[in-house]
């Protein structure tokens, strides 16, 4: 098999939000290669090594490993069981990857003998590779939630060394956070803010109400927030950015409830 007889190719590049290793070990472990492809897909990770991908309707793909460069390269031929539109193992797909500071740049090159063929691939793999950028942002992120409810919590911290050891567990150093009352850049910005708004407003406690939606690196959280007294002080959703390493990278705040203020209030 070479370019004679595969000499349409169709080539897609994107970036996943993760690291290279974690988006490697999706192509070695035939359990995350079921997470991506559908229930029964299996994948053999060396030379020679059976390629199955089972898609939504009963319709197969097989094909075998021909190179697997660990954690760079993989390629593999592609077909379908049923030899429509193409027999198993009649076409090549190379995988590359690279690391890119918004995560890993994956390179996908999917020769074939017929250009109509490779004309009806190209809404799939545009498809398939979105569905991949979840599946891997899904399982880096797995701790979205813990780390949405620790960065809530350490607001409500009063201890300055335990607020700070949260937010590093939780955030990156650059991490920055706008609100409408925040514009803030790094965690030597962030930690005397909180410290303030502990001052200016004593016994405030934000809480996540919900479940925290997440989209390849992207967080919404929805909050409310009570004051000393226990009572309802307002409400909102906070936009978190996270870095591929799944760490907090950037939060915007948006207040969607506020109570009215008192008589006093603006006398400061």
């Amino acid at each position: 098999m070479d370019r004679t007889t595969l000499p349409h190719t169709l080539d897609r590049t994107v970036t996943i939000h993760a690291p290279l290793d974690a988006v490697f070990r999706f192509f070695t472990d035939s359990t995350r290669w079921a997470r991506w492809w559908g229930t029964g897909s299996t994948i053999d990770a060396r030379p020679g090594g059976a390629v199955c991908i089972r898609h939504p309707g009963g319709i197969e793909s097989a094909g075998e490993v021909l190179e697997i460069d660990s954690p760079r390269r993989l390629v593999f031929t592609y077909g379908f069981v049923s030899g429509t539109p193409i027999p198993a193992g009649s076409s090549r797909v190379t995988i590359v990857l690279m690391p890119v500071p918004g995560g890993t740049q994956l390179t996908l090159t999917h020769e074939l003998p017929d250009a109509a063929v490779r004309d009806e691939h190209v809404q799939g793999w545009r498809f398939q590779l979105s569905l991949f950028a979840n599946v891997v942002s899904d399982e880096v992120n797995a701790n979205a939630a813990r780390y949405v409810d620790l960065w809530f919590d350490a607001w409500a911290e009063p201890d300055a060394i335990a607020r700070q050891r949260m937010l590093a567990e939780i955030a990156v150093p650059e991490i920055r956070m706008q609100d409408r009352f925040s514009n803030l850049n790094g965690m030597d910005d962030l930690l005397p803010h909180i410290a303030a708004a502990q001052r200016f407003m004593p016994g405030m406690r934000m809480r996540r109400a919900g479940d925290v939606r997440h989209c390849q690196g992207m967080l919404l959280a929805d909050w409310t927030m009570t004051g000393l007294d226990g009572q309802p002080r307002g409400a909102g959703t906070n936009v978190f950015v996270l870095a591929p390493s799944g760490r907090i990278e950037w939060v915007t705040g948006f207040v969607s409830g506020l109570p009215a203020a008192s008589p006093d209030s603006a006398r400061g």
